[in-house]
């Protein structure tokens, strides 16, 4: 694994952290751990509240994205997440062009539920085609982001 950390995210906004992995099974426990890790860091160093919803979800979602990515694309795979604001924003781009495709639930079904359980916590799911792969990110709120919420 390979980490690049920044106070600030690439926009200048928020806060971020990044890493790469090689798509050794051992890395999907790294990543997992370096998202509590970083939302730990912004609790502790720059005081934002982090539910722990939110964190119980962000790492269940770098989870599921990391799991995909190293089962269906070749090559290695990076991690970013930034916190702009209210939201966490988790991106995993990976070197397959093919876009994921969310299957109807099936109670029996055993596997495959990755993107299912994404959809269910999260409050934003975009995907995009890359020059050299796909770009998912989803997106989690960290407390209320509009006049709606409670």
């Amino acid at each position: 694994m390979a980490t690049g950390r920044n106070r600030r995210g690439p926009t200048g906004a928020g806060i971020w952290a990044g890493a790469a992995y090689d798509g050794q099974t051992g890395a999907i426990a790294e990543a997992r751990s370096f998202a509590a890790g970083f939302l730990e860091r912004a609790r502790t160093a720059h005081g934002v509240h982090v539910p722990e919803r939110a964190d119980a979800d962000a790492q269940l979602v770098v989870s599921e994205l990391i799991t995909n990515a190293f089962k269906y694309a070749p090559g290695p795979c990076a991690l970013n997440l930034e916190i702009r604001g209210p939201l966490l924003e988790i991106t995993v781009w990976d070197t397959n062009t093919a876009l994921p495709i969310a299957r109807a639930a099936e109670p029996g079904r055993i596997g495959q539920h990755g993107l299912e359980i994404v959809f269910a916590v999260a409050d934003g799911f975009d995907v995009r085609r890359e020059p050299v792969g796909k770009r998912i990110t989803v997106t989690l709120a960290l407390g209320p982001i509009g006049p709606f919420d409670v």
